[in-house]
């Protein structure tokens, strides 16, 4: 045992230290790669001279470069993190002594021009100190405040992030990696890093680096005068010299799907300086790379005692947001292959991209349509400070087992940012911003909720019938002004929610009661559902065509677990799916004046028939906002700049769609009779628009496709009415009312 304990080496003997700071230096001078020209980029000496020259700040170092020279200083990285980034800082210092020489570095701020005075009055001080030259120096300024540099370390590419959970104690003091999910961000505050005193009877500066959370302020002056002269000098905090970091603190918890069943997230605590900070905000998905290290803590009791149990916290060196929003800015040309690029310029791409959303599921196509809608979106409107959002909110009401929660899932998985909540799970805090107190300033602060989280993305709320009345009206503010406004604890702000709400509720009785009437199987206020832009009532109705291809649809998806091929529709994966969802965020297509008519006309037909069928809760003003918003989600669809006529015919169909949805078979023959009685209304329409003078064929023809009726039954209806003697057809293709 004793001959094991000799022969192993301690960290020293295994990595000796200047030995190590030798081949850091040579890595940053000598590291080259080759660029298109076959010339050689010195990588990392062209960073630190820039550093050098005040330039830039931080040095960034891939660990797959160091690799390829120096592997057994990526070890020793791993396995003590700490004492190898203080050899980089050391070999940085080395450095700097040697491009610099005497030439003081150019003064960038008030530390700058601080540093510079002290080190030129260094210089011309007597004579006599000459001979001590930069040793003096160097051992009267700490190295902290001569450094003004920041090193930060990239993971390796390849490397397979760890959640929270997976995070023990054998890794205290390695370099890891670490995915999740931001739930908190403090605000950048400065830290102390170098504290300078000035001795009120001497004059004297001492300086005093800090390395941990906390700091004991020095009183009594140290220097020679003092001590030797017993002058009892008093030391005064000096902020101006002093050297201060930024500093911001993370929370982050593990992602939904590295829970175990059974368990509840864990959430650990990151602690960012530098420039590194404010490099995400709460909701964002990150991967952090750092140091895993424990909180030194005092006892409970006794001040000068310590505590067995730490806890435990990650001091980052590398921040990588992955789901930012500059994603919208993506290449199709360099993220997506020829034959993604083919079916993308399809004509019936819209209907594959709406058939690929949730394939395992049957049917539902206008459903998954407006679905895609919801998550390409609109786009915003600003003015002159009225601000029209752009975000679509889509409700999902029908019978149990109809897989709206299945959807839900779907579309939280697929969108980039995205929130899943359910509805007896949430409260209106819980929805929007909760007041907590700052454990370490002690002061109050916002936490943002699901809503604040899902900023820029898609928040899914299961459930949402089950939601008390008081915390369902928390989101009416959002759904149409998208903010939260907070006035609590002498907190008053306002929170940016610029989120698309995709809601899936039952109705009252459970199922859809045919008997009732559609206020009364909805149960939901008329607020809350003028703000979504589709309500789509999904019902179980039996018929053993359709029960027989759901049966065959589900039974295959079980046994082979994939949804069955159909000729002509192989669905697009989540990523091809993801990436052309972030292409079509990036258009903004502009309204044509041309379409103002239509709008207009549509408006004015759906007021008509919401009067006429004594249906006003269904139809505000706001339905017009609704299909501007679905016009430019399907041009972004399509990839268009401009909003074109068929774009707002699609529009217009789904909100028909969505709104016939709400009423049976019966009621909707009832309400709008049979297509042919449909084509000779608006026949009836144009003729009396037109003075009862004949109406061309062509714009009925027109008029009717705008409807959604087609040209076989334009033709029935024709042939019918014609027969019946009620009308009749010149050889100029005019149609006349016999009684006119």
């Amino acid at each position: 045992m004793a001959a094991l304990q000799k022969n192993k080496k301690t960290f020293d003997e295994q990595f000796p230290r200047d030995e190590i700071k030798k081949k850091i230096k040579e890595f940053i001078m000598e590291y080259f790669k080759h660029d298109d020209n076959g010339d050689k980029v010195f990588k990392y000496r062209d960073q630190v001279f820039r550093i050098f020259e005040r330039e830039e700040v931080t040095l960034f170092v891939d660990l797959d470069d160091l690799q390829e020279l120096y592997p057994e200083i990526v070890e020793a990285l791993q396995q003590n993190t700490v004492r190898l980034r203080e050899m980089f800082c050391e070999a940085l210092d080395e450095l700097r002594s040697e491009y610099l020489g005497n030439r003081e570095p150019p003064v960038r701020d008030a530390l700058d021009a601080f540093i510079y005075q002290r080190v030129q009055m260094d210089r011309s001080h007597a004579t006599e100190q000459a001979d001590r030259g930069d040793a003096a120096r160097a051992h009267r300024y700490p190295p902290q405040l001569m450094r003004r540099f920041e090193i930060s370390f990239r993971p390796f590419s390849d490397a397979k992030a760890l959640s929270v959970r997976q995070l023990k104690a054998d890794q205290v003091g390695h370099l890891v990696c670490v995915e999740g999910i931001v739930i908190r961000a403090t605000e950048v505050k400065p830290k102390a890093e170098v504290i300078t005193y000035t001795c009120d009877t001497c004059s004297a500066e001492v300086y005093h680096a800090v390395s941990g959370p906390q700091y004991m302020p020095q009183v009594n002056c140290i220097s020679k005068e003092c001590t030797e002269g017993r002058g009892n000098g008093r030391l005064h905090m000096q902020v101006r010299g002093s050297k201060f970091m930024k500093y911001q603190e993370l929370k982050i918890q593990e992602l939904s799907h590295q829970v175990p069943i059974g368990s509840i997230p864990r959430l650990l605590t990151v602690q960012v300086v530098g420039e590194m900070t404010r490099g995400c905000q709460p909701g964002d998905h990150v991967k952090i790379a750092g140091v895993f290290l424990p909180v030194m803590q005092k006892g409970p009791h006794a001040p000068g005692t310590g505590t067995l149990v730490h806890d435990t916290y990650l001091e980052a060196y590398f921040v990588d947001p992955v789901n930012r929003e500059d994603l919208k800015a993506i290449d199709l040309e360099g993220d997506i292959s020829e034959e993604e690029m083919r079916r993308l310029g399809d004509s019936s791409f819209y209907n594959l991209a709406a058939y690929s959303i949730a394939p395992d599921i049957y049917g539902h196509l206008d459903v998954k349509k407006s679905l895609l809608l919801a998550l390409v979106g609109g786009c915003d409107t600003n003015a002159e400070g009225m601000k029209i959002r752009g975000a679509l909110n889509v409700l999902l009401m029908g019978d149990p087992g109809l897989a709206k929660s299945q959807l839900l899932g779907y579309v939280d998985r697929l969108a980039v940012r995205s929130q899943y909540t359910t509805g007896r799970g949430s409260s209106g805090v819980g929805l929007t911003a909760a007041v907590m107190k700052d454990p370490m300033t002690g002061e109050m602060m916002l936490e943002g909720g699901a809503l604040v989280l899902a900023d820029n993305g898609i928040c899914c709320i299961d459930e949402f019938d089950k939601m008390l009345d008081g915390d369902r009206t928390a989101i009416h503010e959002v759904m149409e002004q998208q903010t939260i406004s907070i006035a609590k604890a002498g907190i008053m702000t306002t929170l940016n929610a610029r989120v698309s709400i995709i809601a899936a509720a039952n109705p009252a009785y459970g199922r859809y009661n045919p008997r009732r009437t559609i206020e009364q199987n909805i149960n939901l206020p008329a607020a809350l559902l003028s703000r979504f832009d589709m309500l789509w009532v999904m019902r179980d109705m039996p018929s053993r065509e359709s029960d027989l291809q759901v049966a065959k649809h589900i039974t295959y998806v079980h046994f082979k677990g994939a949804p069955p091929p159909r000729k002509g529709l192989e669905p697009f994966s989540m990523d091809t799916l993801r990436k052309y969802i972030a292409a079509c965020k990036a258009k903004n297509p502009v309204m044509e004046r041309e379409l103002t008519d239509r709008l207009i006309e549509l408006y004015v037909d759906l007021r008509k028939e919401s009067r006429e069928s004594d249906d006003s809760t269904f139809t505000s003003p706001r339905i017009l906002l609704s299909v501007i918003r679905m016009a430019t989600a399907c041009a972004r669809v399509h990839l268009r700049d401009r909003v074109t006529e068929s774009d707002l015919d699609e529009a217009i169909r789904l909100m028909t769609a969505s709104k016939d949805s709400m009423r049976t078979e019966q009621t909707q023959h009832i309400h709008r009779g049979t297509p042919v009685d449909q084509a000779f209304s608006i026949l009836r329409e144009l003729s009396a628009a037109n003075k009862h003078e004949p109406v061309s064929l062509d714009q009925l023809a027109i008029k009717c496709a705008r409807k959604g009726i087609s040209e076989e039954i334009l033709k029935e209806c024709l042939d019918f009415y014609t027969t019946g003697g009620l009308i009749m057809m010149d050889r100029t293709n005019k149609i006349h009312f016999v009684m006119n």
